[in-house]
């Protein structure tokens, strides 16, 4: 196995808005044919679903949808359940369609992580059902040590229980790894996720979170950039020098940065 760069350890991504652009043409899409499906009148525009992704999880994010819209239970969690199976399998029709695309610099990233021995997980909210033919489709030359998804957990983010759990299947345990792993998010709650799990974290926002709170992110990027097309750098709070180009290097200095 190649040596590892700076006692990097391993990279613990999420899925959804981080590795791939999921949300506005794959998710919200999904969830609107499954309001169809069901004769119902809900639709949710761009501006909409972005409000609506501060819940984390499609059933809790239905079930809170549907209870502002006066459906009382038990009727709304038998139809945020029949909507979330509905929109599971039509988001995995989306993605053996190709409407989802890896993020631009993902590919590359992983590639250089991979050729450095570093070990790879994902700690994701997503249902396995998906998320591992979406892996599988966008990258699947990339090999992941560990991948928790929601099904496995209790609490969705922002609870840091998937985290948790990915380091335990990584063989670090609660507090492993100090210095060594780092965690990659796009959102607020993703970040809140991480660092709960005593992880550094470099969020990579994307359209739908960039007005989020991050500020207790590491280093936080619009995007994860490649040689001739740098991403910007928004903050740098870890002083890892990113030039705008997210690598091993990079990453490693973020993980380090985790043992102040």
């Amino acid at each position: 196995m190649p040596e590892r760069r700076n006692r990097l350890r391993a990279v613990v991504l999420d899925v959804d808005g981080t590795l791939a652009d999921t949300e506005r043409h794959g998710h919200r899409v999904a969830f609107n044919r499954a309001f169809e499906a069901l004769d119902l009148p809900y639709r949710w525009d761009e501006d909409t679903y972005g409000e609506l992704l501060h819940v984390t999880g499609g059933k809790r994010r239905l079930a809170g949808y549907l209870a502002d819209q006066g459906v009382e239970e038990p009727e709304r969690d038998r139809l945020a359940g029949e909507l979330h199976r509905r929109k599971t399998a039509i988001m995995k029709t989306l993605v053996d369609d190709g409407v989802v695309e890896v993020r631009p610099g993902v590919s590359r990233l992983l590639g250089e992580l991979g050729d450095a021995g570093v070990s790879l997980a994902v700690a994701t909210t997503g249902s396995r059902d998906w998320v591992e033919g979406l892996l599988a489709r966008l990258l699947g030359g990339v090999t992941f040590d560990v991948i928790v998804t929601g099904d496995e957990v209790k609490d969705r983010k922002p609870d840091p229980e998937a985290y948790v759990l990915a380091l335990e299947r990584l063989g670090l345990g609660p507090g492993g790894g100090k210095g060594e792993v780092v965690a990659v998010e796009d959102s607020g709650e993703g970040l809140s996720s991480a660092v709960g799990a005593g992880l550094p974290c470099v969020v990579v926002v994307n359209g739908y979170t960039t007005d989020h709170d991050v500020d207790d992110a590491a280093l936080v990027l619009d995007g994860f950039g490649e040689p001739d097309r740098p991403a910007r750098v928004l903050a740098d709070r870890a002083a890892t020098g990113c030039n705008g180009v997210l690598d091993v290097d990079v990453l490693a200095r973020v993980a380090a940065s985790g043992q102040d």
